[in-house]
């Protein structure tokens, strides 16, 4: 049994004392109620007038109980930042998911900046739609949209679980949370012909540049060759790329050509040729984005490249260093691959300096003007201008309906999980079904000819003068 301290004095023994913390000279309150022990602060420095102060306290958080009021409160902000703790240490370790970014963030950018101040049990709907307003000012005015709710309600939800546990917050007084904004649209993806329409513009666009915007124009170009042969998210997952992370192996396939060589002394009759094709394939290690992370360290996803992946890194490595993929990949590991060269000229002062290589900002703006050029901006059916991400959801549309590759294998590309392909693919399924419906094997059994079996002959019905019977000739 552990000695009580000089700084603590007993007035109910096993229900209620003070004490003095370590660094401070104010009396703490302590006391149990249903077992759990509180904390709260005399704001007393004097002994006999903490002592009142706790049994007053303690006579309050009887009475709370009994009106099914929490016996104490805190403040939202220091339970929040208790969560935060929380969250933050388990992400770091790598016990926490990718979406825990977006609770801290949440947490910190929002929730206590609004509730900081507000008690844990005054948190009501009338508090809430304060919160609505004060977070709908903080987005100047950018109404929420429901999946940001979702993600604010669960890092709130969290907050009010914290609570509960420690006893800031009664089940009767949690308020229950509803996301009531805007649903994430999908976004329109290119059709087949768009897309042979926007890859086969590029190089009389780009021929029509001006020297300093050049060499931009040749990086977005291979950036959305990239987009739209991996289904790599636009922005970080390919932006953050090094050299280092790819690695190039070839794969050859064989093909039979239907031709037949001469008889030789080997082979009186002759052999039919085969055609041997090399295609290489880059396997690309993406870091950045939505990666898991264990033990607090990004492990990353493998996302492949076929022959487009493979040529624009080519021209990469050829336009930024005059060196081969090989060489690149090799002798360049730590640099960035989508990068471009800056302008040198002597109006901007960079003629005779070293080159340097420069992040592409206005991918974003210069990927719509490029679109707007040619008409390819706005969906003909739905009217819906197309951004970059509109490209990964061609690839994976594209792969869905054309390509045999099943929903398990495009999550691991993708890396997104199946419910979320599911969610923004399903209306692929009805073209797919579509296109199984018309004339396979069951059409050609139904319309096949032959004979029809003797039962199914036509028998001539008669009817007698009585309705109720029917006599057949």
């Amino acid at each position: 049994m552990s000695l009580k301290k000089a700084t603590t004095h007993a007035i109910i023994d096993k229900e209620l004392l003070v004490a003095l913390r370590e660094r401070s000279s104010v009396w703490q309150c302590r006391f149990c109620v249903d077992g759990v022990w509180q904390r709260v602060t005399t704001g007393e420095r004097d002994l006999k007038k903490a002592t009142e102060k706790a049994k007053s306290l303690y006579i309050e958080a009887q009475v709370r109980k009994k009106n099914n009021i929490t016996p104490i409160t805190r403040y939202f902000k220091d339970v929040a930042k208790v969560v935060l703790a929380k969250l933050k240490k388990d992400y770091d370790d790598g016990n926490g998911k990718e979406i825990f970014k977006a609770y801290i963030n949440a947490i910190e950018k929002y929730l206590i900046p609004i509730l900081g101040k507000y008690k844990m049990d005054s948190i009501d709907y009338q508090v809430l739609e304060h919160f609505d307003k004060e977070r709908l000012k903080k987005m100047s005015g950018k109404a929420p949209t429901h999946s940001t709710q979702l993600t604010h309600n669960a890092a709130l939800n969290k907050i009010f679980d914290e609570a509960l546990y420690r006893g800031y917050l009664n089940t009767n007084n949690r308020p229950t949370l509803k996301a009531q904004g805007k649903r994430t649209e999908r976004r329109v993806e290119f059709s087949i012909d768009e897309v042979r329409a926007l890859r086969r513009n590029f190089d009389a666009w780009i021929a029509k540049s001006r020297a300093d915007t050049l060499e931009l124009r040749y990086l977005l170009k291979d950036y959305v060759e990239v987009l739209l042969d991996t289904g790599a998210r636009p922005g970080k997952e390919l932006l953050d790329l090094k050299w280092s992370h790819v690695e190039i192996k070839e794969h050859p396939t064989i093909k039979k050509t239907g031709i037949i060589s001469p008889p030789d002394e080997f082979d009186d009759a002759g052999s039919e040729i085969f055609l041997m094709n090399r295609n290489k394939t880059a396997y690309i290690k993406v870091m950045s984005g939505k990666t898991s992370v264990k033990q607090g360290i990004k492990t990353g996803r493998i996302a492949i490249g076929n022959l487009n992946t493979v040529l624009a890194f080519e021209r990469i490595a050829q336009r930024n260093y005059e060196i081969s993929l090989k060489d690149a990949i090799k002798n360049k590991q730590q640099e960035f691959i989508f990068r471009y060269k800056q302008f040198q000229s002597e109006k901007n002062g960079r003629k005779g300096k070293s080159t340097k290589y420069l992040y592409p900002t206005d991918f974003v703006k210069l990927f719509r003007t490029y679109l707007e050029s040619h008409n390819l901006l706005n969906d003909p059916v739905t009217g819906k201008a197309r951004p970059l991400y509109s490209l990964r959801h061609t690839y994976a549309t594209i792969r869905l309906l054309h390509d045999k590759i099943t929903p398990q294998i495009l999550v691991k590309q993708m890396g997104t999980s199946l419910a979320m392909l599911e969610k923004h693919y399903d209306h692929i399924n009805t073209i797919k079904a579509a296109t199984q419906l018309r004339d396979e094997e069951s059409r050609k059994l139904i319309d096949a000819g032959g004979e029809v079996d003797k039962r199914y002959e036509y028998k001539e019905i008669k009817k007698t003068r009585s309705k109720s019977n029917i006599k057949i000739k």
